[in-house]
């Protein structure tokens, strides 16, 4: 069997500050054909996969291009079309070829494109005609678009959030999607939209409980395959929004009837899926009054992986005023401070100012007296599934009592070892807040003695009521609440 993989992702966030170029992917992971390293990228999980039943079962395999880019705003035209156009490229050379295996985000929007993946996926059907078997990885946080669904034979999304199982959903597709050019199986898919957005943090209930059900049920009766969408609020495209996605083996009915029961049990438990998310102050408060620690702050809405600056100063500010210490803050981008600091060296007192640097949604920047602890030269910290993630020249500087660990490439806090290996003993701290929204969940709940979910200002804010949607298809929860109260009627 010949099999072709590559890789083209990245989540945009449309209100995001920055736009994401072709240098963004080269700071995040950009690989030509046939140069993917020896250990496995985050989106590259169906490259990953296929090198395993590849070699297994005797496949030549074909690698294409890797690209993924930090979550950042809209894609320019320059580089989506530069980089889809490197990968059919590579597609093209590749030919003849049984299958193509594709690791995408399906949250990604360029100038001219809302729908980066269908317009894609559309493109990968041209080069390789009608029966050649194509399939897809995609993140949750991704806007199942009809496109999508029409030129893929196959389509899973990892289920966990955090995302700790990439390769084992690349593993179902490369597998379902081997099958289907055996023609042991023949995949029909059925989508239903729940009208509403939401997150679902599957390290808990009622979220947890639903991935187990749509596991169960994989396998069993013809039903092929299972995912849940969450939609990604902060893109603002016509199809932004949670569904599901089932695949039966040959049966259309039977999809379709299963994605119904599920999208219903989706929409029953909306008003359970947040967690509770109080003020800075009030977080603050609940952080100091819970006995031991240390407690986790996640400050969702300045996450990079969110499409965030992660330089802003809100949280941090207020630890300073308040006289709050042992605490611990990061990454907080800031290339500049992070230079200053290298030049000074490790012991230096000096004056810096850190972060409130790219919108008004960074806040104001802090000028501080800070001791610079540790200089770490081209800092990495442990990814999800175990994969490495950059962060680029980084300093750990202290001030009022709190280590603030300051960063030259924007990545959100996914290892406890992004501080630990500066020196940053999180199990001593008080309070540690980290720059996410869920994904450092996987690793700092083992050292954690409580987490709460911080309400801050930010570009990837929770009250997603302020945000300008201009593009979004209405009605849907929990956007403009009275207004779907009023369609229900």
């Amino acid at each position: 069997m010949r099999v072709f993989s590559g890789t083209l992702a990245t989540e945009t966030n449309t209100f995001g500050p920055m736009p994401t170029s072709i240098a963004s992917f080269r700071d995040r992971g950009y690989f030509p054909a046939g140069q993917h390293p020896d250990q496995m990228q985050f989106f590259a999980g169906p490259l990953w996969a296929a090198r395993i039943r590849g070699k297994e079962l005797g496949w030549t395999l074909i690698e294409g291009m890797v690209a993924g880019a930090q979550p950042s705003g809209t894609t320019t035209r320059h580089a989506y079309e530069t980089l889809r156009d490197e990968l059919l490229h590579d597609l093209r050379m590749a030919l003849p070829v049984d299958m193509v295996v594709l690791g995408l985000h399906g949250a990604m929007v360029a100038d001219g494109y809302d729908d980066c993946e269908g317009d894609l996926l559309e493109r990968v059907r041209a080069v390789v005609g009608p029966d050649v078997v194509v399939g897809a990885e995609l993140d949750p946080h991704n806007h199942l678009t009809p496109d999508m669904v029409a030129h893929a034979d196959v389509i899973i999304s990892y289920k966990e959030y955090p995302h700790t199982d990439v390769l084992p959903r690349a593993m179902e597709l490369v597998d379902l999607c081997a099958a289907t050019v055996q023609k042991r199986i023949k995949p029909v898919a059925a989508v239903v939209d729940c009208e509403m957005v939401a997150l679902f943090h599957t390290s808990r209930d009622p979220a947890k409980a639903f991935v187990a059900r749509m596991q169960a049920l994989e396998g069993k009766d013809g039903i092929l395959s299972v995912s849940l969408t969450h939609g990604f609020p902060w893109g603002d495209v016509p199809e932004m929004g949670t569904k599901v996605l089932v695949y039966a083996d040959g049966d259309a009915a039977k999809a379709q009837k299963l994605a119904r029961q599920l999208a219903d049990e989706v929409i029953a438990m909306r008003d359970k899926l947040a967690p509770p998310s109080p003020g800075i102050d009030a977080a603050l408060d609940q952080a100091l009054a819970f006995e031991g620690g240390p407690v986790v702050l996640a400050d969702g809405a300045d996450n990079p992986g969110g499409g965030a600056a992660s330089d802003s100063t809100f949280i941090l500010r207020r630890l300073v005023e308040r006289g709050i210490t042992n605490a611990a803050v990061g990454p907080l981008w800031d290339p500049m401070a992070v230079r200053v600091a290298f030049d000074a060296g490790q012991g230096a007192r000096l004056n810096l100012r850190i972060g409130g640097k790219i919108s008004p949604l960074s806040g104001e920047p802090l000028d501080l007296e800070v001791t610079v602890k540790a200089l770490l030269p081209q800092h990495e910290q442990t990814g999800l599934g175990n994969t490495r993630v950059h962060m680029g020249d980084s300093a750990l500087v202290e001030a009022h009592g709190i280590e603030i660990l300051l960063v030259t490439l924007r990545n959100q806090a996914m290892g406890t070892d992004l501080f630990t290996n500066a020196g940053c003993e999180l199990a001593a701290k008080k309070i540690v807040v980290v720059k996410s929204s869920q994904h450092f969940y996987a690793s700092y709940a083992k050292v954690a003695k409580h987490v709460i979910y911080a309400d801050a200002p930010g570009s990837v804010t929770s009250d997603l009521n302020t945000l300008p949607y201009r593009k979004l298809r209405r009605p849907i929860w929990p956007l403009n609440r009275q207004d779907n109260k009023e369609t229900q009627r």
